[in-house]
């Protein structure tokens, strides 16, 4: 099997602009921007998009890959940490952070991999594990509640950053509501004795 030929230094430059324009696009108006739209905005015309990115899929896969391998690999970072529970809520923050403004990156997380391509679901299963692992350190030292799966903190998050981005929540401050998801986690402190003697 041979090696693909490397870009001319043009052509590598109108790919890049491209999945700059997606990028933005994407992140701004969700996965329903047309690539004719994409082309236009590069200073392209539509026949060299579809020479890089033949199909959206394709041009979405390039521009979401990147995005979350980098999270995976930062999830995968904070394995050893010392305080597990600092490390899962602290990421969970952090990918909160990235993902609430780009619509792009939501319809990806909640997305079950179908039409987003194999690559692409294979790194967004990637993350699901790394924040399952830290989820499960989290819980085995008590500093999150023992009775969630990372099916259900998976659920927990696609579903705020989906409501935060719709019309209704405008006014809604995603700091304040990651605040209160990271309450939900926490594992209950233990009742006082004197506590338990007045019950």
């Amino acid at each position: 099997m041979t090696a693909p030929k490397p870009l001319r230094s043009d052509a590598r430059r109108n790919r890049e602009r491209l999945l700059e324009v997606a990028r933005i696009a994407f992140a701004a108006e969700g996965l329903g921007v047309p690539l004719d739209e994409i082309a236009r905005r590069a200073g392209v015309g539509p026949g060299t998009l579809y020479r890089h990115f033949p199909t959206k899929e394709s041009l979405l896969q390039a521009v979401l890959q990147d995005r979350i391998q980098r999270l995976a690999d930062d999830a995968r970072a904070l394995r050893e940490a010392s305080d597990p529970g600092d490390a899962l809520l602290g990421f969970i923050d952090r990918l909160v952070a990235e993902a609430a403004p780009k619509k792009d990156l939501v319809d990806a997380l909640a997305s079950s991999g179908a039409g987003i391509g194999a690559r692409l679901a294979d790194t967004g299963a990637r993350l699901r594990g790394e924040l399952g692992y830290l989820l499960a350190r989290a819980q085995e030292c008590g500093a999150v509640r023992g009775d969630i799966g990372i099916a259900d903190l998976m659920a927990l998050i696609a579903g705020m950053l989906f409501a935060l981005q719709t019309r209704s929540a405008e006014l809604a401050d995603p700091r304040r509501t990651v605040a209160v998801l990271r309450d939900g986690l926490r594992a209950a402190a233990p009742a006082s004795p004197a506590a338990s003697r007045a019950g």
